[in-house]
């Protein structure tokens, strides 16, 4: 149902517009969750590159924690634990992994294509309610310049 801008009053286009920026900050929030994982996704990736024949029996440090390292060896350049989520851990090879991982970044590509025009359709309806505004303010400041001329006279 369209609702034309210019008929509603001030305090319901303030409504409008409080409720257009939360959901503007909403899907840009959206968007930016689904590219810090699809950044973890690619970074994970292009780790598998580490993993090859020339590596193998190389010293490395592996994580404990995020600050907290132990030194190591790497043995099997060949196969790779992989958080499939909700604590679950699947054996794979390099290759099958290598694909999954590009599963994963290509379905987080589409999500955040899918939110973009939405995002982009509530920034521009925000905008019309803003303009809107200004309009009638500028009216109402006019309307009220005139009726103060007209009492002083």
């Amino acid at each position: 149902m369209a609702v034309n801008l210019a008929e509603l009053t001030l305090p319901q286009l303030e409504g409008l517009k409080g409720q257009l920026e939360q959901e503007v900050e909403f899907l840009t929030s959206s968007i930016g969750q689904l590219k810090v994982v699809q950044t973890k996704y690619v970074e994970a990736k292009d780790c598998l590159n580490v993993l090859n024949k020339a590596n193998e029996g190389k010293e490395l440090l592996v994580p404990l924690t995020s600050s907290m390292y132990v030194p190591g060896t790497l043995h099997d350049v060949e196969h790779v634990l992989v958080d499939v989520g909700t604590g679950y851990y699947v054996e794979k090879n390099v290759g099958n992994t290598k694909e999954f991982f590009k599963r994963k970044i290509d379905f987080l590509t589409k999500q955040i294509e899918k939110i973009q025009p939405a995002l982009q359709e509530k920034h521009a309806m925000k905008q019309a309610v803003i303009e809107v505004m200004s309009v009638k303010i500028q009216q109402l400041q006019t309307l009220q310049a005139s009726q103060s001329g007209t009492t002083k006279a």
